[in-house]
């Protein structure tokens, strides 16, 4: 009881201070926009003579890069026997996406609504779970890679900037984390050895760590995945973080501004790593901030900057949210249909033209006079049990012991 408390005290105290920390947050937020109003009036004299042919192209792009996640998806479904068209699988994503960037705790959100989905195409828990964790890993491991390529562009301006650092090291846990997906043994012996040392100094878990990992390896090992499979994941992981950031890219063109070439990489990087900081929505105010303050250090010019920066934004976050919403709306009307369709079939031909609720009250009906018939046969002191036996409308479930 008392842990139990202790977990909602604990809960109770971390939301508090996610507020707090994003209220602080924003007012800096907003104070540095105070005094930097000389750039963004600047900002607003680029972005009104943007040149609509690199703004199309940055969009194609962003449509590239939905589709590219789509890809991945997809192919870790198929590694769980799940086959689903590259179609589906974008629109999924459009969608989950607009759900993760527009709610508080968007991404648990979104991840319970894919999961769902994915048992709906068929998956059971474990696999669906998996290819879950999966898909965030791959995603996780392709970014970690291309920070790693800006860092070996960026080599001795990064090193002043602490860069180098948070993006090894977020590389190298998502290669500890895809070995424990890929299934390898040594991960394993590793895990227990961490879960055990954890049950010795705070007794947490309670249970072994034997049981513990064998239980979570259960569920992320529940698929084989191959050599191929993962070159497959890693790549189209690649893609959507590629296509993405060659977005950023025409943002600059399109506002006529010179790209930093040697810093872009790790300033994306860097502005994604902090997308995923549970602050604001989508990292709203906090991708800006570190995009524009990496890439201005790396050589760009502060008003060009921002102006490419928010040109980049607009279409990867505020003109992808009304698409994504409209994507959740298309595949839950879908999902209705099919479950009108499944509801339909389930009654068959004596139910056609009465609703659910309706074809139950008629059996039950039929079940009463049933029983009434038993009654009379065989005496008040009859006794029904439950059995199972064919009558002309369906199953009778009452039976009788004489």
């Amino acid at each position: 009881m008392r842990s139990r408390e202790a977990r909602v005290h604990h809960r109770a105290w971390w939301r508090a201070l996610r507020f707090v920390v994003g209220l602080g947050l924003a007012g800096a937020a907003f104070y540095a926009l105070d005094g930097q109003r000389g750039e963004l009036a600047g900002a607003s004299v680029y972005l009104a003579r943007i040149k609509v042919g690199w703004l199309l192209a940055a969009i194609a792009s962003e449509i590239v890069s939905f589709v590219s996640f789509g890809m991945l998806q997809r192919r870790l479904l198929a590694c769980a026997e799940v086959d689903v068209g590259l179609g589906y699988s974008t629109v999924l994503s459009l969608a989950s996406g607009a759900i993760a960037d527009s709610l508080p705790a968007g991404p648990a959100f979104s991840s319970v609504y894919v999961f769902r989905q994915y048992r709906r195409r068929g998956a059971g828990d474990a696999q669906a779970g998996w290819v879950l964790v999966a898909t965030f890993v791959c995603a996780a491991l392709s970014l970690a890679l291309l920070a790693t390529a800006g860092v070996l562009l960026a080599t001795s301006e990064s090193a002043s900037y602490d860069l180098v650092g948070v993006t090894l090291g977020v590389l190298a846990l998502t290669i500890v984390a895809d070995a424990v997906v890929w299934q390898r043994s040594w991960s394993a012996r590793a895990l227990v050895w961490l879960v055990e040392l954890s049950h010795r100094l705070v007794g947490l878990p309670r249970r072994s760590g034997v049981d513990v990992v064998e239980e979570l390896l259960g569920r992320l090992t529940s698929v084989e995945l191959s050599w191929r499979d993962l070159g497959v994941s890693i790549g189209a992981g690649l893609g959507n973080w590629a296509f993405d950031c060659a977005s950023l890219v025409f943002g600059f063109l399109a506002v006529g501004a010179v790209v930093p070439w040697r810093g872009l990489l790790l300033a994306y990087g860097a502005g994604q790593l902090a997308a995923n900081l549970p602050i604001t929505p989508g990292g709203l105010g906090v991708v800006e901030g570190s995009m524009t303050i990496a890439l201005v250090a790396f050589g760009g010019g502060e008003v060009s900057t921002v102006a490419a920066v928010l040109c980049y934004r607009i279409v990867s976050f505020w003109g992808y949210l009304p698409v994504g919403w409209a994507a959740w709306a298309a595949r839950a009307a879908a999902d209705r249909r099919a479950d009108r369709a499944a509801d339909r079939a389930a009654v068959g031909p004596m139910g056609a033209g009465k609703s659910a609720q309706q074809v139950q009250h008629d059996g039950a009906g039929a079940g009463a006079s049933q029983d009434a018939l038993e009654r009379a046969a065989t005496g008040v002191g009859a006794e029904l049990v439950p059995v199972e036996r064919a009558t002309d409308d369906g199953l009778d479930t009452w039976g009788r012991i004489g």
